[in-house]
């Protein structure tokens, strides 16, 4: 019959990964003629247990270079933006999201601006972002354990001259010495 034991140790409990576009606006002071170039930088981010749920707080900047005054001279404008995700996860064998748990955020896809427009002076551009959120707790482990005894090797010590000497002196008899 085998024997079982229950081995307590952390491993992703929950895994899953998430791809969101934001509406991002940016109003330079000038009215920009053409959008030159957009890109996003500094994306930071951290994962937190809300209520059960991962909430992850983030931001990053914008960078929009542009042209005015009828296309002869260019400027660039950075503007900051932050979000909130909250992101209901399933976790494996009924596990539970609790504050000892661990939250691993990445950035699978880094913020990219997939789409930019200007409207009545304002730029209007889509950002696509995809991360990915790991959840690492405590899980049990079953184990078969095996109770036979293991099989050793029996050595034995060679007997050293001296034990042999003894012997000797053991085996003499008393009719050698006539």
């Amino acid at each position: 019959m085998a024997v079982f034991k229950e081995i307590v140790t952390k491993a992703v409990i929950g895994k899953a990964k998430k791809t969101s576009k934001t509406v991002c606006e940016i109003t330079p002071e000038i009215t920009p003629d053409t959008i030159l170039g957009c890109w996003v930088i500094n994306h930071e981010f951290s994962g937190l247990n809300s209520g059960g749920n991962v909430k992850v707080n983030g931001s990053f900047d914008v960078n929009v270079w542009y042209s005015y005054d009828n296309n002869t001279k260019t400027s660039v404008i950075t503007d900051r933006f932050s979000y909130n995700e909250t992101m209901n996860m399933t976790l494996k064998d009924n596990s539970k999201l609790t504050n000892n748990s661990e939250i691993i955020v990445r950035s699978l896809k880094q913020p990219t601006v997939t789409d930019v427009n200007i409207d009545n002076g304002v730029v209007k551009m889509n950002v696509e972002k995809e991360l990915g959120i790991e959840i690492v707790g405590d899980t049990m482990v079953k184990v078969s354990v095996e109770e036979d005894e293991d099989d050793y090797e029996v050595l034995e010590d060679e007997p050293t001259l001296q034990e042999e000497e003894t012997k000797e002196i053991d085996e003499v008899t008393t009719d050698y010495l006539k």
